[in-house]
């Protein structure tokens, strides 16, 4: 195993450049990395600090800075310790700016400016947090998407996650013998999607939920029969209603929200064309 250390620069809130680094080192097997994340870095007495902090613990650099000055501060000591610098954005800016004929606005975090989006995506969060795991289910009709399944099925990172993506999402848990909300069958504006899982998977991350709570129950939620027929019974649910079904046994939240933003392309194209 290969260890390093990792600087990530950004004069925001470095989501851009983290995300970056993490698809980057994905793809590498046998490293690790010890992240260094500079963030909100605008002035020159913040980049000593980051300079510092590179000087201590020399490592690759990757960053995203608008401004000139603090660029070529962070470029020179990279040099100096000869170690990586890259600009995670300039490729795609460069390009994009030589397609559209025009420069960019170069305002640090404007990405994360008070717009209406910005709010759309707060209103989504605050929706998300209210309507998780079954509650104020009497207003599923103002959701965008909601998500059935058994427990443990990931319904709750996914639906933060596409809240994220300015989508009003809500879950509630399939649980065996357990009545779900009439309102389900009756839902007209969201898209609802059933999520299922391997019966062996299921089993193993419900034990190490059970470990990380110091839980030693050894009862219906963990129990191998009883999962398999959760499955089951679930997916016949899914099947009746006729709702998507995505598998989550080998897919990350992001991909899962993926599908159901493709789910939705889909649905608003059919909606087009029928008028």
């Amino acid at each position: 195993m290969k260890h390093f250390h990792l600087h990530l620069v950004s004069d925001s809130t470095g989501e851009t450049v983290s995300s970056v680094a993490r698809a980057t080192l994905s793809q590498f097997e046998g490293v690790e990395a010890e992240e260094h994340l500079w963030t909100l870095v605008r002035t020159r007495s913040q980049m000593e600090k980051v300079i510092a902090g590179i000087e201590e613990h020399p490592g690759p650099v990757l960053y995203t800075l608008v401004e000139a000055d603090l660029r070529e501060m962070l470029r020179a000591v990279c040099a100096r310790l000869s170690q990586p610098c890259v600009a995670v954005l300039s490729a795609a800016e460069a390009e994009l700016s030589k397609y559209l004929g025009a420069k960019t606005s170069a305002l640090p975090g404007r990405q994360h400016q008070l717009t209406e989006d910005y709010f759309s995506k707060v209103d989504a969060i605050n929706f998300a947090l209210a309507h998780d795991d079954g509650q104020a289910h009497w207003d599923l009709e103002d959701a965008d998407v909601v998500l059935v399944g058994p427990s443990r099925t990931s319904k709750s990172p996914t639906c933060v996650y596409l809240a994220y993506k300015g989508l009003k999402s809500a879950n509630v848990p399939f649980v065996l013998n357990c009545q779900l909300p009439p309102i389900l069958e009756d839902l007209k504006k969201p898209l609802v999607v059933g999520l299922t899982i391997s019966p062996d998977r299921l089993q193993q991350i419900r034990r190490m939920r059970l470990q990380s709570i110091k839980h030693e129950d050894d009862s219906n939620y963990v129990d191998s029969e009883h999962i398999q027929r959760e499955i089951d019974e679930s997916r016949k649910l899914f099947h009746r209603h006729r709702w998507p079904v995505i598998d989550v046994t080998k897919r990350s939240v992001e991909e899962t929200a993926a599908t159901i933003l493709q789910y939705l392309q889909r649905r608003q194209e059919r909606q087009e064309q029928t008028g």
